[in-house]
């Protein structure tokens, strides 16, 4: 990829370009792999966020604009100094940092909140001279990506924005360390599940923000270890903290769901009476989804080798694509078969998935805005 960088005006350089805010100091089976193509249409409904590369490179200075450049350097410096303030580096193993940051990343009214469209692409950077359209990526919410996956990192405030031509998209990358040391239901899966991601998620050393100027939002978001300079917090790698049966969710010893995360541990209230209804109608919804062996599929280690993954296996992961699934099955957009034809759901199977999709959805949005307006009433 080629770019042009562009240093953000105000404080002092540091090393490398990076500058600071003035404020901020199983395998899959046979079976799994043909349902995987028969309800490909998941997958398919997250392929409206895919980014096309262009192929041909001109001149940077030409395609970004001075505004353009100029709004894509205050929305990095904005960004940059909030992650600072709310998600400072740390302890890698401290739970009260790791709360106070996602809970201040997954408020409603958080500059990066405001900054994400209603489905963003999120994953590792596995080839930095791979196009993000050939990049295999997973669809989240901006409820799961603040509350799960970029509260695990820390920052400093330290970045830098470059105009990437081949994608046309401005890229924020912020120095950060990685939250190694957590408790293994603090992750929203079993990331050990994949040594090179357990691994590579440990080494991460940036995260990449692609902005786009011509919508003012984050397109992609990507960690990686492919960089200049070590993490913020260099540790001793850690190794799995638990064995992995093929299980994405488990009962510990004390009888609690796990991963706590996924089941709103930390970002509800412990006293939204909603909490309670929200696991039992995800259980029954789960049965719906396993019915057409949705969750063999929908699931991180990606049997099908999907591009633009959906995942449906927690209660988090299913509330954040809730509405697009009742809306594919309503309009038959899903199933399809090997071949991307439309193949609408028998009649009664389509009636009970939507009705406990729709239950869920309902609960869902209870919850979210019971916790609106408690926040309302507390300030």
């Amino acid at each position: 990829m080629k770019r042009r960088q562009f240093l953000l005006t105000g404080p002092a350089p540091v090393a490398g370009g990076l500058t600071s805010p003035s404020s901020s100091s199983t395998p899959s089976s046979t079976r799994c792999r043909d349902k995987g193509r028969r309800l490909s249409a998941f997958i398919r409904l997250a392929a409206s966020l895919a980014i096309v590369g262009a192929s041909v490179t001109v001149s940077a200075q030409a395609a970004a604009t001075p505004e353009a450049l100029a709004r894509a350097q205050k929305a990095g410096e904005d960004l940059a100094r909030e992650l600072a303030t709310l998600c400072p580096v740390a302890e890698p193993g401290s739970q009260a940092a790791f709360d106070a940051c996602r809970q201040g990343l997954y408020r409603p009214g958080s500059q990066l909140r405001q900054a994400l469209p209603d489905f963003v692409l999120w994953g590792r950077q596995r080839n930095p001279n791979l196009s993000l359209k050939d990049t295999g990526l997973t669809q989240f919410g901006p409820d799961v990506l603040t509350g799960l996956y970029l509260s695990l990192f820390m920052f400093n405030g330290e970045h830098s924005v470059s105009y990437v031509e081949s994608e046309d998209l401005y890229q924020i990358r912020l120095r950060t360390a990685f939250r190694s040391r957590l408790t293994p239901g603090q992750f929203p899966y079993p990331f050990w599940h994949d040594a090179e991601k357990w691994t590579m998620y440990q080494q991460a050393s940036d995260v990449l923000l692609w902005w786009d100027a011509k919508r003012s939002r984050i397109k992609v978001g990507q960690f990686t270890r492919f960089s200049a300079y070590p993490p913020l917090v260099v540790a001793e790698t850690v190794k799995a903290p638990l064995g992995f049966n093929g299980q994405w969710m488990w009962t510990d010893e004390q009888g609690q769901t796990q991963p706590k995360v996924t089941v709103f541990d930390g970002l509800f209230k412990a006293d939204n009476p909603y909490i309670g209804q929200l696991d039992s109608a995800y259980k029954t919804l789960a049965l719906r989804l396993r019915e057409g062996q949705c969750n063999d599929c929908h699931v991180p280690n990606n049997p099908d080798k999907m591009k633009r993954l959906v995942l449906l296996q927690t209660p988090a992961h299913a509330g954040s694509e809730i509405k697009r699934l009742i809306k594919a099955v309503r309009e038959d957009k899903m199933p399809r078969d090997e071949v991307g034809i439309e193949q609408p759901l028998p009649a009664d199977i389509k009636a009970a998935l939507l009705r406990d999709s729709e239950a869920f959805d309902k609960l869902y949005d209870a919850a979210k805005s019971w916790e609106a307006k408690s926040d309302l009433a507390v300030n």
